[in-house]
This record gives structure tokens, C-alpha cells and sequence, in this order.
């Protein structure tokens, strides 16, 4: 696969950096988001190294929405989240921060925002986020995929 040695999720792919992963298969892996949004936040990629969809061909944009369409129905499933969204941003306008294309998948609960807005980020545990990693693989599992 290629990859970009100074891109942090090419690290991650690679094993260089930890993650808590609850999918991975040849062309895809999903992780845990270490700042999430809302308990349960993962973040699924393609293991080649691209800077944003412009630079992935049709094929494997559909590729990447059906791994992220099983994934958010095991996370919402194993949580009993209420509802989520699935984000992707690309480019620093968009508020891209790491330049490897990745969608966020965010569950949502009844009492998450109660303003209306989103729920602030959180710096959670390598051990939190596995307990939750392992609700999530425990579901994917059961729908008869092996998850990571």
C-alpha cells in the first residue's frame, strides 16, 4: 500500500503509532478517535495514502461508504445509540485536519446536546476507548465479520 511517511494514520496503518482498532481487512481499517466527539466515535480510512476523495477513484469511494455503512450499524447497534452522523472533510477549508481521507462516524444519544450543538470533544483513555472497541467487535463479530 502506498503510504506517506509523515502522515500520523499512515503511522497508524503501518503499527508505527497505537491505535484501538475494531476493523481492519486489506483496504480498509477502522479506530477509535482518541478526541471523540461522542462516545463511540471511529474514524474508518483507506490504507492507501490519499490526501482527499479528488485523488480516489469511484470504485474505491464506494468501497469506502460500504465499509463505513456495516461499521456505523455495528456501533450504533453495540451502543444503542439513537442516531449518528458520518462526516468527511476535505482540504483545510473544510476543516481537514490530518490530509489522509477519513470519515468520521458519530453515534448519537437522546441527551447529547441538549443546546442543539455538538457535544464537546474528550481526551479519553487507551483502556475506555478498548472497552468500547470490544462492544463494537463483539456486535461486528456476531454479524459474522472478524473484526480486528
Amino acid at each position: 500500500m502506498k503510504s506517506d511517511t509523515k502522515c500520523i494514520f499512515c503511522s497508524i496503518i503501518k503499527n508505527e503509532i497505537s491505535a484501538v482498532k475494531i476493523y481492519e481487512d486489506s483496504q480498509f481499517v477502522a479506530f477509535m478517535d482518541k478526541y471523540p466527539i461522542n462516545t463511540g466515535h471511529t474514524l474508518v480510512l483507506p490504507k492507501r495514502h490519499h490526501e482527499n476523495i479528488f485523488t480516489m477513484d469511484d470504485e474505491d469511494i464506494g468501497r469506502l461508504y460500504s465499509t463505513v455503512s456495516f461499521l456505523a450499524k455495528g456501533i450504533v447497534k453495540s451502543l444503542d445509540a439513537k442516531g449518528l452522523n458520518i462526516g468527511q472533510n476535505n482540504g483545510r477549508a473544510a476543516n481537514q485536519i490530518v490530509p489522509h481521507v477519513h470519515v468520521h462516524i458519530i453515534p448519537r444519544y437522546n441527551d447529547d446536546s441538549p443546546n442543539g450543538r455538538w457535544p464537546s470533544r474528550n481526551l479519553i483513555s487507551d483502556e475506555e476507548l478498548d472497552k468500547i472497541a470490544q462492544k463494537i467487535k463483539a456486535t461486528l463479530t456476531l454479524k459474522g465479520i472478524k473484526a480486528n
